[in-house]
């Protein structure tokens, strides 16, 4: 809504407010009829039903039957190990939920903590919270609004409102303006000029509130979370079918009841991968301490994995992929044109023309353009008082007028000295009427230096400038080339009086063009490599700001989101009228509303795709919010989108994301590794206890014997699968399908072959043994665990190097457990075993040899997700249908 029926909303209109102010009186009465200032906080969820929800989890269910039924066979260890590991991930899942609980709450962060009001017609300074609705607010440079307002008077006002609206240029604020400069917003910040406005929503009727509104949702599960879900609900019914049937044939066979129930209970905890919450925690941590190294903070661990499921990239432009600040790019003069060079507002860089670099004494048609801009201005340039690193330089001001400064310092030219040679003697202010701003200066020899600037079409005009037709002419057809181009373009003139007398017609008239200058918040030097990277992965970048389509149109086609063509970019008025179409079919997004962001993201989400946000400002933390996985940039971004975000990045480098999704990849590969692992030693270890009394072995282990097979294997070294390193090719696959099962992809086929040998492997061992006169269940319980090490030991990304030494140490731990069971006399006792003779134990050792070898070929002949090249960037159509999983 606009600021005048905000105002009728409460009864306020704008025109009703007195010059005076409200009265103390009237104020403390609206104060208790509208409430505080502030924005109202969500109640807390009790921590009770915290655990409760991270319990309901269909894993952790299984995980709980599991330790109830070890507890049952009077296995306490593995009891332990099982509750130890619930308790660990149930606490982490805790922790995360009451930080991003503290998004809302960042919103009265922006808030200013005081505001300068006229009551009983004093001014005077109030705590922010007690401002309410027909306050007259004073508004000067760097206050942040306090609430929404209309602009009753104002002197140059200008407004940043990027964090709110996306909008990369500030906004002028004039009486009686229309909606977007006739009223200021909540949480915005005053960048030049002074003002007053008569508030008309406060607290959660503001722009702020509104937003927050949108955030009140709770983020939903993420991709991995979604998986494991239906994986443990699948898991669960196997795994009691098949020890039913153990159960069953046991008891068929004449074998004691109470042996073949405990025997059926320990074969379902085998089979079950207790480690595998430890695994995705462990893969999780170390991805987050790697994303630290790199300046990428993550909120919710799960986050981590998030990303590298990631099929559609959409970012926010203003502060993300741009640096968030204007720069002065492209000069143009009747005798040529140059580009500049440079990092941020620091005065060093270079401008080039013709290929090489240019300086004032070089180039004077350059150096009268800028330095008539660098006297028509009323920026200024300073480094940071914190004394960082070299490029850390902020603009006060304007930062389209800071812009030009930089220009000018970075030609030569020294603002100071040449507003003390030409001091300023006169001006005729900018406003939004003419569109254009002069300043009169006198020369060191007495003469008068008349400087303009100003929008191209206010100033190309024969009534101003003394320029022939065929000049002016070419002037604005190059303007207006560069406005295509996504430039906010700048005319300047100047004009040298004799004395300071204004001449007929006023100052601004018999002026001469010296140029025009194009302003663009310029692309971060990352963010081209950051794209080009995600289209190689397979993920689909869209541009989704608040800024102006020109602009969000070049910044996309200069980074490779789109071609530029018109038919790419769709804008927030476009929704609105229901003339967008297919939101998905777009791949730029201008001129949109938080409320935009948010519905984009949900036709994304609705198309069955996994998309990731990232954005800096208030208008972004909805999107962000609800993304699957959402990221802030942290320097510059405010602290609505911070608390929002899953990831937060503290060096503000789009870059970092690239790294965060090969981390992402590198967990949920890991996740793969130790489910095929784990579930084939599972399957194994099931399909021996079916089909070894059909060989002539009544009970092929006892349940003493499976429960310390599962401990040792899915103990450390299905643990330390997790740190495996990332695969070389992670970056150059596609992403998985949204709707991919987590076994799917092929796993499941390698799951039942893998299951299968080792199963082979161990029977063939067993009967061999038991025709010998051996002892074969000592065997089979040695071969059957020493073969799954093998091939842990063969799932190792990088064979045949240190990378990831703690697989080796506990594997190594492992099989010496595994051995020990054999021979040290109380683990002989507690589970069954009998000595072998060094050849047996040779001949067991070497079998485990075989683990390694099929493990090794299946990654050979049946690569880890091999789906060919990377596809097309366009989704197709036939896929935006499709239901999203869970």
């Amino acid at each position: 809504m606009n600021g005048q029926q905000a105002g009728r909303n409460h009864g306020l209109p704008a025109s009703a407010a007195p010059a005076e102010g409200l009265s103390s009186a009237e104020a403390a009465r609206l104060l208790t009829l509208h409430g505080p200032n502030a924005l109202p906080e969500a109640p807390r969820t009790p921590v009770w039903r915290r655990v409760a929800q991270q319990l309901h989890d269909p894993l952790i269910l299984v995980l709980l039957v599991a330790a109830v039924l070890t507890i049952a066979t009077g296995d306490l260890s593995d009891a332990a190990v099982i509750i130890c590991v619930v308790v660990v991930n149930t606490t982490v899942g805790v922790v995360q939920e009451v930080r991003a609980e503290q998004a809302v709450r960042a919103l009265s962060a922006l808030s200013a903590p005081t505001a300068r009001v006229v009551r009983d017609g004093t001014e005077r300074s109030v705590p922010a919270a007690e401002v309410v609705p027909g306050d007259v607010v004073l508004l000067a440079e760097g206050d942040i609004v306090p609430a929404d307002g209309d602009v009753a008077s104002a002197a140059a006002l200008l407004t940043d409102e990027s964090s709110l609206t996306g909008e990369s240029v500030p906004v002028e604020k004039s009486p009686g303006g229309k909606e977007t400069s006739g009223a200021v917003s909540a949480g915005t910040v005053v960048v030049h000029g002074r003002g007053r406005a008569v508030v008309t929503a406060t607290g959660p009727d503001s722009a702020l509130g509104r937003i927050a509104g949108l955030m009140r949702a709770a983020p939903g599960p993420t991709p991995l979370q979604r998986r494991l879900a239906q994986f443990g609900r699948v898991l669960a019914a196997v795994v009691v079918a098949l020890c039913a049937l153990v159960l069953a044939l046991g008891l068929v066979r004449g074998q004691p009841v109470e042996l073949m129930i405990v025997a059926a209970i320990s074969l379902a905890v085998a089979a079950v991968p207790e480690s595998l919450p430890a695994v995705v925690t462990l893969a999780l941590a170390l991805g987050a301490r790697r994303m630290a190294d790199r300046h990428a903070i993550v909120r919710r661990l799960p986050a981590v994995e998030a990303l590298g499921s990631v099929t559609v990239f959409a970012t926010d432009k203003t502060g993300t992929l741009t640096e968030g600040r204007m720069a002065a790019e492209r000069l143009w003069t009747p005798a040529g044109e140059a580009t500049v060079s440079g990092t941020g507002y620091e005065p060093r860089g270079r401008v080039v023309r013709d290929g090489r670099t240019v300086t004032a004494r070089d180039a004077p048609d350059l150096a009268a353009l800028l330095s008539a801009a660098m006297l028509c201005n009323d920026a200024a340039l300073e480094p940071s008082p914190d004394g960082s690193a070299a490029g850390e330089w902020n603009a006060l001001g304007d930062p389209t007028e800071a812009a030009l400064l930089v220009a000018g310092a970075r030609l030569g030219l020294d603002h100071t000295a040449l507003l003390r040679e030409s001091p300023r003697i006169a001006e005729v202010p900018f406003d939004s009427g003419r569109k254009r701003m002069t300043t009169v200066h006198r020369r060191p020899d007495g003469t008068v230096r008349v400087a303009c600037k100003g929008a191209p079409e206010a100033l190309l005009r024969p009534r101003t400038l003394e320029d022939g037709p065929e000049a002016l002419a070419r002037a604005a057809a190059r303007a207006e080339e560069l406005a295509r181009e996504g430039y906010r373009v700048l005319a300047v003139a100047a004009a040298d009086h004799p004395d300071a007398q204004e001449p007929t017609g006023s100052w601004e008239s018999g002026l001469t063009l010296l140029g025009l200058v194009g302003i663009l918040d310029p692309p971060r030097a990352a963010s081209g490599p950051t794209i080009a990277a995600c289209r190689n992965a397979g993920i689909v970048p869209v541009l989704v700001t608040g800024d102006h389509p020109l602009t969000a149109r070049a910044v996309a086609a200069r980074l490779g989101i789109a071609t530029g063509r018109d038919d790419e970019v769709t804008t927030g008025q476009h929704i609105r009228d229901g003339t967008a179409g297919e939101l998905t079919d777009a791949r730029v997004y201008a001129r949109t509303t938080p409320e935009q962001k948010l519905a984009i993201v949900e036709a994304w989400r609705g198309a069955g795709q996994v998309v990731a946000m990232t954005g800096d400002g208030v208008n972004d933390g909805p999107a962000l919010r609800r993304a699957d996985i959402g990221v802030a940039m942290g320097r510059r971004g405010t602290e609505v989108a911070r608390q929002a975000a899953d990831l937060v990045l503290a060096d503000d480098n789009p870059a970092t994301i690239v790294s965060a999704v090969e981390e992402g990849r590198r967990v949920y590969d890991n996740v793969r590794r130790f489910l095929l692992y784990g579930l084939g030693g599972g399957m194994a270890e099931i399909v021996v206890m079916l089909l070894g009394p059909f060989l002539g072995m009544p009970l092929p282990l006892l349940p003493a014997q499976i429960l310390w097979i599962n401990l040792l294997t899915h103990g450390l070294p299905g643990v330390a699968l997790g740190a495996e390193p990332v695969a070389p090719e992670a970056m150059r696959r596609p992403p998985r399908p949204p709707e991919e099962s987590v076994l799917g992809a092929g796993l499941w086929p390698r799951v039942l072959l893998l299951g299968a040998f080792i199963a082979v492997v161990t029977l063939v061992v067993g009967v061999w043994a038991k025709g010998t006169d051996r002892p074969w269940q000592t065997m089979v319980f040695l071969v059957l665990g020493a073969t799954q090490m093998g091939v842990a030991l063969g799932s190792r990304v990088r064979p045949g190097t240190l990378a990831n030494p703690f697989l080796l140490v506990a594997v190594g731990a492992a099989l010496a457990l595994q051995v020990a069971g054999v021979y040290v006399p109380f683990l002989q006792d507690l589970l069954g075993t009998e000595p072998l003779s060094p050849g047996d134990l040779a001949i067991a050792c070497a079998l485990s040899a075989l683990g390694y070898a099929v493990m090794r070929l299946q990654r050979r002949w049946w690569p880890e997700r091999d789906r060919g090249p990377v596809p097309s960037q366009d989704v197709p159509r036939s896929a935006r249908g499709a239901a999203r999983p869970g």
